[in-house]
């Protein structure tokens, strides 16, 4: 595999993750009822940028590996998903 399409791959898995790591542990300021002035209340009370980024990286290189331990090693790929479109000659 090439070196580009590691790092594409892998920023894809990362930046997904990553939206799927925010809403996690967050505390609005509605629920902390302390809302400031000029935000919503949806708006976060203590955004921790520093642990969201580490989290996210740790569970995309989780499970960045287990693709390329499935696609790399057990030549599991893209055809050997089921088509459900069918495919005309």
């Amino acid at each position: 595999m090439q070196l580009f399409s590691i790092f594409a791959v892998y920023f894809i898995v990362w930046w997904i993750t990553l939206f799927a790591i925010l809403p996690i542990g967050l505390r609005t300021q509605a629920e902390d009822d302390h809302v400031v002035p000029g935000t919503v209340e949806s708006a976060p009370t203590r955004f921790q940028a520093k642990k969201v980024l580490l989290l996210t990286t740790l569970v995309s290189a989780v499970l960045y590996g287990l693709w390329y331990l499935c696609s790399v090693y057990l030549g599991f790929s893209i055809d050997a998903l089921p088509r459900f479109i069918p495919k005309f000659d």
